[in-house]
């Protein structure tokens, strides 16, 4: 005899309120696979990967804005900064999203997820912001009687003058370095979230490019390459970490703290509004969607 389907028992299909490993596993997988840059990526699997270890931690709750709230507390719990809370709760928003889209959580949840809002960043600066003074010593730092010195010193003046992503300066070609009209640029340069925009160079900047490509030989392919501690170029290119390790030696030496290749692109970005610099203009610069 066909037992009779109890009355409200949901319909086979229909989404679900409480998520499992599996469910949140898949929209994880599509929420990356959504993502452009390496670094968005790696950055939201970390903090995907934390809320599901927490949420698969706790009693079977629903996927819902009063869960995601307690995570929240959960995180300032932590002593965690703002800006980092905001990067977890973003990437649960975007899960929470793609879970819904795949047909897994209630669209009335995922709505609720979204309207979650992030901790509050009130008179705080983020990263080092340095002074003209400042840059002009670390532009100094490097040796430039030596081949290193001067790759070090051009890939410092594209970080300030241009203000790149150290992942852009790592992957910029000698083809991107382009004369237009009476000025130099930046080419169709793609950054994060695959945006193309096209970047000013400044001369002091193209003149410091200019003596590391003359001296290292390098005509074509990627901008910056290796130096050998016997001062020969090898390999096609070099790795973020390079840029990253160039940063912090080079502030070692002009005695500046706690710097890193990111705050290069922050001080640009205030220079450039100092000097008379329109929000619009630098937004563009930096290839920023929002001003």
């Amino acid at each position: 005899m066909r037992t009779a389907k109890r009355k409200g028992s949901p319909k086979k299909g229909s989404p679900k309120r409480v998520l499992r490993l599996p469910d949140l596993d898949h929209a994880k997988r599509t929420v990356l696979d959504s993502l452009g840059s390496p670094d968005s990526a790696r950055a939201y699997a970390f903090a995907m990967n934390d809320f599901i270890a927490w949420y698969c931690s706790e009693p079977r709750l629903a996927f819902s804005k009063h869960v995601v709230l307690r995570y929240r507390i959960e995180l300032e719990s932590r002593h965690l900064s703002a800006s980092t809370i905001n990067l977890r709760l973003a990437a649960v928003r975007r899960l929470a999203f793609e879970a819904a889209d795949s047909g897994l959580l209630s669209p009335e949840l995922a709505a609720g997820i979204q309207r979650v809002k992030g901790a509050k960043k009130l008179g705080v600066r983020l990263g080092n912001w340095l002074t003209v003074d400042q840059c002009k010593s670390l532009l100094r730092a490097p040796d430039e009687q030596t081949l290193k010195g001067r790759r070090d010193r051009a890939i410092l003046a594209i970080l300030l003058g241009c203000g790149l992503r150290r992942a852009e300066v790592a992957k910029l070609q000698i083809r991107d370095i382009q004369q237009r009209e009476d000025h130099w640029a930046l080419v169709d340069l793609m950054g994060k979230g695959r945006h193309i925009r096209t970047v000013p160079v400044p001369e002091w900047v193209k003149a410091a490019v200019d003596k590391w490509t003359q001296a290292a030989g390098v005509g074509d392919g990627r901008v910056f390459r290796c130096v050998s501690r016997k001062g020969s170029i090898w390999g096609n290119g070099i790795t973020e970490k390079v840029i990253w390790h160039i940063v912090k030696a080079s502030a070692k030496r002009a005695g500046i703290q706690q710097l890193a290749p990111h705050d290069c692109r922050r001080s640009c970005a205030r220079l450039c509004h100092a000097a008379g610099g329109e929000l619009e203009q630098i937004q563009f610069l930096l290839g920023h969607v929002p001003v």
